[in-house]
């Protein structure tokens, strides 16, 4: 099973689809998805200036991140990471950039794969790696990558939503939800 798709926005159903061939089943995820697509007005994806989740879905803050993305030697720079996510990485990137840590510079990888595959088709792409941390009652992590337009030449963002499934209790699995 292949854990990155990338999908089109425009196809109503599209988004279910890929979520079910990827085994995701987060409702964070989609809310994440329907906040990106609601501010798109039309457009294949929206601006930066376009989003403000802190007013418009405060709730999904916690479980989002935004990345600056450098195109000419192609890199990514973590500009902000919510609180959810930061406690259940190894530690705070906010400001740092990929290729100045081991663990995310790899071109290999596939949160780069993923990254590299929204910024240049801009579209969505779902991401279903292994969770790698410090917190051993995750398995995996369930991500929307979402391209946003900036005006600066060379230079694209990425706003994603994350949520850490939990291991297997007697309920089934359990994300990391919001507060």
């Amino acid at each position: 099973m292949h854990q990155i798709l990338s999908f089109d926005a425009d196809d109503p159903d599209a988004l279910a689809r890929s979520m079910a061939a990827l085994d995701m089943h987060s409702p964070l995820i989609i809310a994440g998805f329907r906040y990106w697509d609601s501010c798109r007005r039309g457009r294949q994806m929206p601006a930066r200036g376009d989003i403000d989740p802190l007013i418009d879905v405060p709730r999904l803050v916690p479980n989002m991140m935004l990345f600056d993305v450098r195109r000419e030697n192609l890199d990514f720079r973590w500009r902000l990471v919510g609180s959810r996510v930061r406690q259940y990485l190894r530690r705070d990137y906010t400001g740092e950039w990929f290729s100045q840590d081991p663990l995310y510079n790899d071109p290999e990888s596939a949160v780069w794969r993923a990254m590299t595959l929204s910024d240049r088709e801009q579209k969505p792409v779902l991401l279903r790696p292994k969770y790698v941390g410090p917190h051993k009652d995750f398995i995996h992590v369930e991500n929307v990558l979402l391209p946003l337009h900036v005006d600066r030449e060379g230079w694209g963002m990425e706003m994603i939503f994350m949520d850490f499934i939990r291991r297997p209790t007697a309920g089934g699995l359990h994300g990391a939800r919001p507060g």
